[in-house]
């Protein structure tokens, strides 16, 4: 997917509200899971990580669960450590986006980091593209793995990266030793990637990718299709056209994976769209209407994911306009777009809380802000005991009672709904 050079630029010198996270110790992630935090069929559309904006805020606000974080990728070629967007004042760390993260999980959702996009691609800061050692790139993976505690990777692959051929050769590579680093730990982890594509299926660069993945024998479990950006001058239907490209891609992988069902296939196909208006112009529009029978047909097909580009686009702010970050280019109400493509989640997903005891005494408190309107009576505050209730301050050591236990605070935050002591043990100590 494609930012514009006002947002690359931005993301130099900007830090993302909302990155403030809990301490190491206390981390969501302190735990690893022991199954996928991704539900078998997912709508998780992408966040853009490098202007500013909240992602627990804008998960709550549109009602996604899930989210797909854009993107990670290295600071200049060269460099073997990512960064969100480069930025080196965003590491790969609970400080960044932690908060954030737990309190999408207390909510029910996750989310899924992806390496690449279209900036890293063309400017040799995608990691495998970046960095020659195929070691130091799986540990790059595994870094943001066990970081977030996260159960899925995409790695968003176009532009150069789809020629860089021993690029290519060390990614595969690395997603082999990190399948095996997890399966030897008992961590349930998956890659994804994401390709080009034509109306009729992935281009040749976007196979080799795949072929190159399959004679390293690592495992790819989705191939997400960019049904936007044809840049074929043809005017089109972008429902239709997902439809045929995704028929397409099911026959291109019959022949990478002869094993597997018709129905296994497809559920390795993954759809993203650019909502409203793409880069090429208004002859690639995706529509409301092509939302819902794009929603419609995945439902029925049994893909595994859908996404569009990108959250903070998905509101009605520049109707006739051309491709924007920050708005859709048609008319439609905030949200309109995400309100029907949410529907596409099924499937059980399990998470498995934290239970390491914290070794040292949190020192950062949650910077999330409620996104519904508080209660007109002033925050809680008074130590001791009470009845644990949202949109409470509470200080580190103070014990409230809930469902008839009672429950020691962490560390210092602001109740939010779902951040109930049982449900986050990362605030809470039963007693």
């Amino acid at each position: 997917m494609r930012r514009s050079r006002t947002a690359l630029l931005a993301a130099a010198v900007t830090v993302a509200a909302g990155v403030a996270g809990f301490v190491t110790a206390t981390s969501p992630m302190a735990q690893a899971a022991t199954t996928s935090r991704i539900p078998a069929h997912v709508f998780a559309p992408y966040f853009e990580a490098y202007n500013g904006d909240s992602l627990a805020g804008l998960s709550s606000q549109s009602g996604n669960k899930f989210l797909t974080l854009a993107f990670v990728q290295t600071p200049s070629p060269g460099s073997c450590t990512v960064y969100f967007n480069g930025d080196t004042s965003m590491p790969i760390s609970s400080g960044t986006f932690g908060s954030d993260i737990t309190a999408i999980r207390a909510a029910g959702g996750d989310v899924i980091p992806s390496f690449g996009g279209y900036a890293a691609d063309n400017g040799g800061t995608e990691i495998a593209d970046s960095c020659t050692s195929v070691d130091s790139i799986a540990a790059q993976f595994e870094k943001v793995i066990t970081t977030y505690d996260v159960t899925r990777i995409d790695l968003d692959i176009e532009d150069n990266s789809l020629t860089n051929t021993a690029g290519i050769d060390r990614r595969n590579k690395a997603i082999k030793k990190v399948e095996d680093w997890a399966a030897a730990n008992g961590r349930p982890v998956q890659f994804t990637y994401t390709l080009p594509t034509t109306t009729a299926g992935l281009a040749e660069s976007g196979l080799a990718v795949l072929r190159n993945a399959v004679s390293n024998g690592a495992r790819i479990d989705i191939v997400n299709m960019m049904t936007f950006d044809y840049y074929d001058g043809a005017t089109h239907n972008m429902a239709t056209d997902t439809q045929t490209s995704a028929n397409g891609l099911v026959n291109q992988l019959k022949a990478l994976y002869p094993s597997k069902t018709t129905a296994q296939l497809w559920a390795m196909v993954g759809i993203i769209e650019m909502i409203g208006v793409d880069d090429f112009g208004p002859a690639e529009t995706f529509t409301i209407a092509n939302a819902q029978t794009v929603t419609n047909w995945a439902k029925t097909q049994g893909i595994a994911a859908l996404s569009f580009w990108a959250l903070q686009r998905d509101n009605g702010g520049c109707p006739g306009g051309a491709a924007a970050d920050n708005c859709s280019g048609v008319a439609q109400s905030t949200w309109q777009f995400s309100k029907i493509m949410q529907s596409f989640t099924s499937g059980s997903t399990s998470t498995t809380p934290p239970t390491t005891t914290p070794t040292t005494a949190p020192t950062t408190k949650p910077t999330t802000t409620p996104t519904t309107k508080p209660p007109t009576t002033p925050p809680t505050t008074a130590p001791g005991t009470t009845t644990w209730a949202p949109y409470t301050a509470y200080s580190a050591g103070q014990v409230v009672t809930y469902g008839g236990k009672r429950y020691q605070c962490r560390q210092s935050h602001t109740s939010l709904p779902g951040w109930e002591p049982p449900t986050t043990p990362a605030l809470w100590l039963p007693l």
